[in-house]
């Protein structure tokens, strides 16, 4: 093969490679399969941050259930009176035992609402939260004194900081904590809902009882 012929196929192998067309339809290629995927990685993230977020919530209030049975924040002001079964003579309503919209209102704000801050520390109600607010209330069967060594039931719901506090002072109440925690969660529902009893002077049958509001 003389230079000539190896000059000119050395020309050609340069010049060889995509052509504009076909850069185009690669991109096009990508550029769909990103749009495709792209709604998945995104409520995967969401999913991944509301998940944790309910599990810091879920941590917030097992400290404030402990901050509560140790005094160490004050007991809850608001107060339901459930009635108690009288052929049993115990509350045996399975919404006397969970967060009922009825029993335990879900109508809140600010200033009613107990603060779960990013350090780790509790306080009052009529503070300012940077992570979680909890709204707490005290359930006592009629009959018993939960200001007395009887104790009380527990309610709790646990909000995200930035919830939307003008919803739950509507009239027409609020949501309930969901069951399932994708995407990035609902402002107006809490993170967390959960009851508990708390005991108060020495633990005894008599004060189980009277919270129950009686025993056969």
């Amino acid at each position: 093969m003389n230079p000539r012929q190896l000059q000119e196929l050395s020309t050609q192998s340069n010049e060889s490679g995509f052509t504009i067309i076909e850069s185009l339809v690669a991109i096009l290629v990508v550029a769909v399969l990103l749009v495709a995927i792209a709604p998945v990685l995104v409520m995967s993230t969401a999913t991944r941050v509301q998940a944790k977020r309910v599990e810091l919530a879920t941590g917030a209030a097992k400290a404030f259930i402990d901050a509560i049975k140790s005094k160490i924040v004050s007991d809850p002001t608001i107060t339901v009176t459930l009635t108690a079964d009288p052929t049993r003579k115990v509350s045996t309503s399975t919404s006397d035992y969970l967060m009922s919209s009825t029993l335990a209102p879900t109508t809140a704000t600010k200033n009613t609402l107990y603060c779960f801050n990013k350090n780790g520390s509790l306080a009052n109600p009529g503070c300012t939260s940077d992570l979680f607010y909890i709204q707490a209330i005290r359930a006592a069967v009629t009959g018993s004194d939960p200001d007395s060594g009887q104790g009380y039931r527990l309610g709790i719901r646990v909000y995200r900081s930035d919830a939307d506090f003008d919803y739950l002072t509507a009239a027409s109440g609020g949501k309930k904590a969901a069951t399932f925690t994708g995407g990035l969660g609902d402002r107006k529902a809490p993170l967390v809902e959960m009851t508990t009893e708390i005991v108060r002077g020495q633990p005894s049958y008599n004060a189980l009882c009277g919270r129950l509001g009686g025993c056969q």
